[in-house]
């Protein structure tokens, strides 16, 4: 695969590889460990690069490989459970001649199921003989550990690596090793029960002879042991509890266990659609899935395998997304970004008083600066958007002491807002890469290529995106209101002042006539790049549009050359630089059109906000275990065929998982009032195909509501309180 690898200008690039065999990865995660295994419960050296078994940024095992007579075996299906919990595989033996006979294919079962738990990966694997006689099988696992970067797997070359340290065999048990340069030892331990026929430093092979209905249990525990940390490690990072591997069957109980506590008193939706349902327990597990515990709380990992660890916008948009459901997820990542917030200026992380983290990482190339991403704040709309989450949060909850606490993380945003965000002092928000292996651009569209003017031209910076001048005009009113709540009104006052002449620059600025939409940005010149994207969407979500450019712009995203039948693509079909199979200039991103819809229902426009749900659900019936991506390529949606799928996409994603709630937030056009103890529902629509959608459990303060919301024929919604625990009000307007 190594003559696969190429490279382009961007350097954090996620490379694709021509061997990609199944796009059907199965995904597992606890705690700082990730696993990515094909359809077959197997981690291969061929298929998906991004096969492996990950702690903390570094792949621990590169190979496991079952083989029963030397044979791959059939497969007869593999699912993730739906809570993500676990993995199971139904395989059963191919055709084995063995002494001049045949065992036909089919007498032999093998189910395989796997868990992670605390820095473990455990394996339980069961054989039961179905024929007439007794059998004589051998199986083998074939395995490997490379100790590779994150980086590195996704094509990043080294000048150096550490070294490899011999396998040790011992007692059922292999271990590999790995020095660092970072002066970390890195050790995978596989313990066998019971211990292996015969085992080497790449294999463990067993024989087995079955009479006929007799079933045999096989487990191995995979460990992943990191050693030597510094104490300057990351504080985030939670460490697995000390001790030896657990059994499989006592890591799927606490797991288990663990996932119960979490929803024990989280809300729950029920619908009349059964695929609609399916779509909402596979987000709301994948966001369990990905929620990790941190020192401040829980925090939402960005997504699997790239992204598996703290980003800034990732969390503060996830958190979004599912706060009128559970603001515990916002409260976590607000602490965790209020304690991470930047305190003095480094050029190489894009660092300045006030920032907010973009991203960390624990590998090794992050400890050796490598790559700039230990803790890296490059970059622009966590700032304002985390002052966003902090406003909303309290609105929805009412939580003055916690809102207290990160008042002045609150002030620090608003202060590099105005003294760092504004580079050249012309009133907008802009950046302009510092560190020289940054990123170049630093809006949520990331990539080389996402900001260019009309002709297809490259921008040169400092850039100003639109969409980060709403984040900016919705941080300042939120801000706002905040003060005012903490009895600081002449601070509350300016705030406001300083929105209403945002606003009013940015209609003059921004706006371009014969588009019908705002500018992608304005580049370092102050020209305004004239092109149709998704990003002008975004204003409408922070309510920095007029009313009536907020109905043309959302007509211009609804229109074929933006709307492809599953969503709407980041760049339309019209513009220089579309591309339906690229990263951000015409590809469909779930998150992206949720926050559009909460826009148009900001506006009223419920019957577009319905068009893009319909389209995402639509996508995700076609979808493997209904589970929407991080991003999926912007081709028309075509009659009879299914979305086609971006072959790096992050599968599962935080901000995809979450798009599906925020969506139907936008519909039902709810706002949780829990400082008024109120719910109100502005103009609440459902599509067709959800003629009645259940809320249990739903809190207000220190109340619970259970809610029934019924579609009748001519389309309005009628809300009725099933069960109402303490004093709150449902309003419906």
């Amino acid at each position: 695969m190594a003559n696969e690898v190429i490279r382009i200008h961007d350097q954090f690039y996620i490379l694709s590889t021509s061997g990609r065999i199944d796009d059907r990865t199965r995904v597992l995660k606890h705690g700082d460990m990730f696993a990515v295994f094909d359809r077959f419960g197997d981690i291969e050296r061929f298929g998906s690069s991004e096969l492996g078994l990950y702690y903390q940024d570094t792949r621990f095992l590169s190979r496991l490989a079952l083989r029963l007579e030397n044979q791959r075996p059939p497969l007869l299906s593999s699912t993730i459970r739906e809570d993500n919990a676990v993995l199971t595989v139904d395989l059963m033996n191919p055709d084995v001649w063995r002494a001049g006979e045949v065992i036909p294919r089919g007498t032999v079962h093998v189910f395989r199921s796997l868990v992670l738990y605390a820095a473990t990966c455990h394996e339980r694997l069961r054989i039961r003989n179905y024929g007439h006689s007794a059998v004589e099988l051998s199986f083998s696992v074939g395995l490997d550990a490379d100790f590779v970067d994150i980086f590195e797997v996704r094509g990043r070359k080294r000048e150096r690596r550490g070294r490899q340290l011999p396998a040790e065999i011992r007692e059922g048990t292999l271990l590999f090793a790995y020095e660092g340069l970072d002066g970390r030892v890195r050790r995978t331990r596989i313990v066998f029960d019971p211990p292996p026929t015969g085992l080497s430093e790449s294999e463990g092979s067993f024989q087995v002879r079955l009479e006929r209905g007799e079933e045999v249990t096989y487990r191995w525990a995979i460990s992943c042991e990191l050693h030597g940390l510094p104490e300057s490690t990351d504080h985030a990072r939670v460490g697995p509890p000390a001790g030896l591997p657990r059994s499989y069957e006592d890591a799927s109980k606490e797991v288990e266990a663990e996932l119960m506590a979490a929803r024990a008193d989280e809300p729950e939706i029920f619908t009349s659609n059964e695929q609609f349902n399916h779509w909402l327990n596979r987000s709301l597990a994948d966001l369990h899935l990905l929620q990790t515990k941190t020192p401040y709380g829980r925090y939402p990992y960005a997504g699997v395998p790239w992204f598996c660890t703290v980003f800034g916008r990732d969390g503060i948009i996830t958190a979004l997304e599912y706060l009128w459901l559970d603001p515990a997820i916002a409260r976590g990542v607000l602490s965790y970004l209020a304690a991470t917030q930047a305190d003095v200026e480094s050029k190489e992380q894009d660092a300045q008083p006030g920032k907010i983290l973009h991203e960390t990482r624990g590998g090794e190339m992050a400890a050796l600066g490598e790559v700039p991403f230990g803790r890296y704040y490059g970059t622009i709309d966590a700032t304002p958007m985390f002052v966003l989450l902090a406003g909303a949060y309290y609105e929805r909850t009412g939580d003055r002491a916690f809102v207290e606490s990160i008042w002045p993380h609150v002030e620090r945003a608003l202060a590099w807002i105005d003294r760092y965000g504004d580079v050249d002092g012309d009133g907008f928000v802009e950046y302009v890469r510092r560190s020289r292996r940054g990123l170049v651009h630093q809006g949520w569209k990331d990539s080389q290529d996402s900001v260019f003017d009309e002709d297809g031209v490259l921008a040169e910076g400092p850039i100003a995106l639109c969409e980060v001048q709403g984040y900016v005009y919705a941080a300042k009113a939120a801000a706002a209101r905040l003060a005012r709540g903490l009895g600081r009104n002449p601070f509350a006052e300016a705030l406001e002042g300083q929105a209403g002449t945002l606003r009013r620059r940015f209609e003059e600025a921004f706006w371009c006539e014969d588009l019908a939409t705002y500018a992608l940005a304005l580049d370092g010149l102050k020209r305004p790049c004239r092109v149709r994207t998704s990003n002008a969407g975004h204003c409408l979500f922070a309510g920095i549009a007029s009313e009536e450019r907020a109905r043309r712009v959302a007509a211009t995203l609804i229109d074929e050359a933006s709307f492809s039948g599953w969503g709407i693509r980041t760049v339309a079909t019209t513009e220089a630089r579309y591309n339906p199979i690229s990263y951000h200039n015409g590809s469909v991103w779930p998150h992206d059109n949720a926050l559009i819809a909460a826009g148009f229902s900001r506006y009223g426009l419920k019957d577009q906000t319905m068009k893009l749900l319909a389209g995402l659900f639509d996508a995700s019936l076609f979808l493997d275990l209904h589970r929407l991506p991080e991003l999926f390529c912007g081709f028309p949606r075509r009659l009879g065929e299914v979305p086609t799928l971006y072959p790096v996409a992050c599968v599962p994603q935080a901000w995809a998982s979450g798009s599906v709630f925020l969506l139907l937030q936008a519909c039902l056009g709810l706002e949780v009032r829990g400082s008024e103890r109120k719910l109100v529902f502005c103009n609440p629509v459902l599509p067709e195909f959800l003629q009645e959608v259940r809320i249990r459990k739903l809190r207000v303060g220190e109340a619970c509501v259970d809610l029934l919301l019924t579609r009748h024929e001519r389309g309005d919604i009628a809300v009725t309180v099933v069960r109402r625990e303490g004093s709150v009000e449902v309003v419906v307007k």
